[in-house]
């Protein structure tokens, strides 16, 4: 008789370690990846015109990439016939930005 009250309290414990495994499990479900700017083509002839012009590198903090804004105290310079670029030089690198949001929208290496 002592034989059925424990099998029947092993069968009482089977469906909680079943679920308790259960909630081991994780699902992850990733979402596709955000981008916030657009690819922007700059025409050759205003790369070309940013290499040949000689300006002086700016110590800026930060590291230089695409989408970064430069902060006032650095110096943007025309592209002559096209007013939307500007660029200037900023550790040692050529970047094209965007003169009406300050933000670099090339790196020339």
């Amino acid at each position: 008789m002592r034989n059925t009250p424990i099998l029947a309290g092993a069968a009482a414990f089977m469906p909680l370690s079943a679920s308790a495994h259960a909630q081991d499990t994780v699902i992850i479900q990733q979402a596709p990846p955000v981008t916030s700017q657009s690819t922007i083509i700059v025409p050759a002839p205003v790369e070309t015109y940013v290499l040949q012009r000689e300006v002086r590198s700016v110590p800026y903090e930060g590291d230089v990439l695409i989408g970064r804004v430069i902060e006032d105290p650095v110096e943007l310079y025309p592209v002559d016939g096209y007013e939307d670029y500007s660029y200037t030089i900023v550790n040692e690198r050529r970047v094209i930005v965007d003169p009406e949001t300050r933000q670099i929208i090339q790196i020339i290496e």
